[in-house]
């Protein structure tokens, strides 16, 4: 069985008119009770829930304090790799872009390893564009075997793989994977990526599955919110969430929340989402999914990443720097969206502080 059995049950639910009925009332209700059942999280995701968000935020405070105590995890990411052949219109890493292209070598990833080491990080996210002829699974494996020397928890976030090359990353030092569907529906899916081997839709959306099923200790997954209606694809990333962890209990699961942000090509977001809908999201998905970890990256402004802390969040990233490479040697070419907070890793470290959290740098140390 895949996650799209469960998707496509609701091809003819009317969300509008489900969420057009839902009161305050309803919201309350939800909020009172124990019930984590598919529309009651869709009644925290209505309209009507706005007007309860203070409420939501005691709730979704106690929910996180309970189920992972005061403490903020920080990891930050690292570029390989911005070679694409895909055309997603959101991405500045589009093939049909005309910028500079570039791979780190082993000598450079190590450079790259040193210099964010020295700033505390033990977990790391390893990125890159999705090119299997330029970044083969040969040379994730190399890149792998250089990063787990410096940091006890490496995540990857690159293109979609089969369950057996899934398990050589993993023999490789991979631990964790972070994958968006982007969008859930098929058909702004389909627009999104109009060619390049992303717009295999089912391919993506069963990507979590292998990872889990090849041993992935952790798997993240999240849509990209601005490409379609908001309340819908967080509905469906809750829903692929808790299926996960149904059929996977060994596994951290946990979801993303990014928005869509300034990048080469100058796309504009269908859909808005502001800070109070980003908040909504947020405290919806920790009642939803109180074993869930949350992450929010520095696609968000300071300001607001530190209100979040206290919402439900349980991860986020700093110092990020989201072009290939850019730790060891300040010069960086394209990013692949322009980071919002800039601050430094201290500077961060002292919000969280101020926020009544303790921050970590790592929450589990490998065994070989």
């Amino acid at each position: 069985m895949s996650f799209w059995e469960e998707l496509r049950a609701y091809k003819d639910f009317d969300f509008d008119g489900f969420l057009r009925r839902t009161s305050p009332e309803d919201v309350r209700r939800v909020l009172g009770g124990e019930s984590r059942a598919p529309l009651d999280f869709l009644t925290l995701l209505a309209p009507a829930a706005a007007g309860c968000l203070e409420e939501m935020a005691r709730r979704a405070q106690d929910i996180t304090r309970r189920n992972f105590g005061n403490v903020i995890l920080l990891y930050t990411p690292l570029y390989l790799a911005n070679h694409c052949v895909n055309h997603c219109r959101y991405c500045s890493f589009n093939a049909g872009h005309r910028i500079e292209r570039r791979q780190l070598s082993m000598d450079e990833i190590r450079e790259e390893a040193e210099a964010i080491a020295g700033l505390g990080f033990q977990d790391l996210l390893v990125l890159t564009g999705e090119s299997r002829s330029v970044t083969p699974i040969s040379y994730l494996e190399e890149a792998l075997g250089v990063l787990k020397g410096y940091f006890p928890a490496l995540g990857l976030e690159i293109y979609p793989l089969t369950t057996d090359e899934y398990r050589r990353l993993i023999e490789a030092g991979a631990d964790y994977l972070t994958i968006y569907q982007e969008v859930y529906n098929p058909q702004v899916y389909a627009y999104m990526h109009p060619r390049g081997p992303k717009r295999d839709y089912f391919f993506r959306l069963d990507a979590p599955e292998r990872a889990a099923a090849s041993g992935m200790r952790g798997v993240t997954i999240g849509a990209l919110l601005g490409l379609d209606d908001w309340r819908r694809e967080t509905f469906f990333t809750g829903l692929h969430a808790a299926y996960l962890q149904r059929k996977f209990p060994q596994v951290e699961v946990g979801v993303s929340v990014p928005r869509v942000r300034p990048n080469v090509g100058g796309f504009i977001p269908p859909v808005s989402v502001d800070d109070r809908e980003l908040t909504q999201i947020i405290l919806a998905l920790r009642f939803f999914l109180p074993r869930a970890g949350i992450s929010v990256s520095t696609r968000e402004r300071p300001w607001l990443r530190d209100h979040l802390l206290r919402l439900g969040v349980t991860r986020i990233s700093a110092a990020s720097v989201t072009a290939v490479g850019g730790h060891a040697r300040p010069e960086v070419g394209t990013e692949q969206f322009q980071p919002a907070d800039n601050r430094t890793v201290e500077e961060i470290k002292a919000a969280i502080i101020a926020c009544g959290y303790q921050p970590v740098f790592k929450d589990w140390h490998r065994l070989w």
